[in-house]
């Protein structure tokens, strides 16, 4: 399985590299707000768009795994604690042939 990863990413990035070598030239013109215009190969503002639409998604996986590995831990340390803790004792049964305590207490006059 670690082949197939590994092979896939080298295709994509052997594609990529192509992608970039043919499209290189001649600059995009970018015209940003007013007359200011950006020139920039076409590759390096397709790799821009593509962070701009990868990295709030993964910077919000990135939070999510660390806020439920936090309650993982939290709920793993408290399971230890509880399980760590003494059980309650049993009060001694009171010997054989001695009255057993009334549950109920006795009627005030």
């Amino acid at each position: 399985m670690q082949f197939l990863k590994t092979l896939f990413w080298v295709v994509l990035a052997v594609i990529a590299a192509v992608f970039s070598l043919k499209n290189w030239s001649p600059p995009t013109k970018i015209v940003l707000w007013g007359d200011l215009e950006a020139y920039t190969p076409l590759p390096v503002l397709l790799g821009i768009t593509f962070l701009i639409g990868f990295l709030p998604p993964f910077i919000l996986h990135r939070a999510t795994r660390w806020q439920l590995r936090r309650r993982l831990e939290t709920a793993e340390r408290t399971l230890v604690e509880t399980r760590a803790a003494p059980e309650p004792t049993l009060p001694a049964a009171p010997p054989e042939g001695a009255p057993l305590p009334s549950p109920v207490p006795p009627e005030m006059p």
